[in-house]
């Protein structure tokens, strides 16, 4: 484990330059095949799917193009949702979520929105099993204008070509303990400022929008989760990472100014997950249906409240 005082990149107290960023990625090794993990089952889409490149990655274009999936007919009288994963490579089941998603529950739902499904945002993250994209940039603090992140930048540049309202954005999301023991400790050495750690939540959370909470919609989504997998409870202060609790597995983050990607579009329902895979109750296939489940809990909500 790194602590946030003896990282082994950089100097205590003061951020890092380019040679450090270098080092740090010199570091990097794939662990995962993003081929064989994620554009494989691309392939296997139900029927009334289409699969569009939106992008690529710069450090290896070809290793790492950026996919969407999208209802073959879009409809402009339709509500529109948009499920988004992967935006932190490493939380495998942000990735491996919206890809059950579409293979097992889409379908149901397109005859009533339009789904726009982005499953893996940052796919070098994913191989290397990184929060970080390769200039040591957190692309889920990245979206907004000029975005330091080409993760980031490609999704709002195809938002914007798209030119259309959602009514509902879930972004899936994990907290693990490598948050304390890596990704916390490099954080601190890049930016010269000690983050410490903070207590990590055993079980299932959501981070609403605070400009736009929704909280009968957070309370739905998890309600629907908690039939899969258990809801992380406060710490003794009442909070979930170091911030207030806004109801049972709810809490509120300024996304927007934050830079987050469920920030990114106006949608009335919007929320971030975060599933605890390291937890001793839960094991890859449940943190799986737990993004599952957020996902149709969402939809469903989303679509009964909106009369479709």
């Amino acid at each position: 484990m790194h602590s946030t005082e003896t990282y082994p990149i950089g100097t205590p107290g003061q951020p890092w330059g380019e040679a450090e960023k270098k080092a740090w990625l010199d570091q990097q090794v794939v662990q995962r095949s993003f081929a064989e993990e994620v554009l494989t089952r691309l392939q296997d889409l139900p029927a009334g799917f289409t699969i569009e490149q939106y992008g690529a990655l710069p450090i290896d274009p070809e290793r790492y193009p950026l996919f969407a999936v999208r209802s073959e007919e879009w409809d402009p009288t339709k509500p529109n949702a948009l499920v988004t994963g992967g935006v932190h490579g490493y939380e495998t089941s942000g990735v491996q979520g919206a890809l059950r998603f579409l293979s097992t529950e889409a379908s149901r739902y397109t005859d009533r929105l339009n789904l726009l499904v982005l499953p893996a945002i940052s796919p070098w993250g994913y191989e290397t099993i990184n929060r970080w994209n390769p200039e040591a940039v957190d692309p889920n603090r990245s979206f907004r204008a000029d975005s330091p992140s080409a993760e980031a930048a490609a999704v709002i540049q195809l938002l914007e070509q798209m030119a259309c309202e959602f009514l509902v954005h879930i972004d899936l999301h994990e907290t693990t303990d490598t948050d304390n023991s890596e990704f916390r400790p490099a954080l601190s050495a890049r930016d010269g400022i000690d983050q410490g750690i903070w207590d990590i939540p055993d079980g299932f959370y959501l981070v609403g929008e605070s400009a736009c909470p929704a909280p009968a919609f957070q309370k739905a989504v998890i309600d629907t989760v908690g039939q899969v997998t258990h809801i992380a409870p406060a710490d003794a202060g009442g909070r979930l990472i170091g911030e207030p609790l806004e109801q049972h597995g709810v809490i509120n983050y300024a996304a927007r100014e934050l830079g987050l990607c469920m920030g990114l579009t106006d949608a009335p329902y919007r929320t971030t997950t975060e599933v605890y895979p390291d937890s001793p109750l839960v094991d890859a296939e449940n943190c799986i249906l737990a993004q599952v489940a957020a996902v149709t809990g969402a939809l469903d909500f989303a679509l009964k409240e909106s009369g479709n």
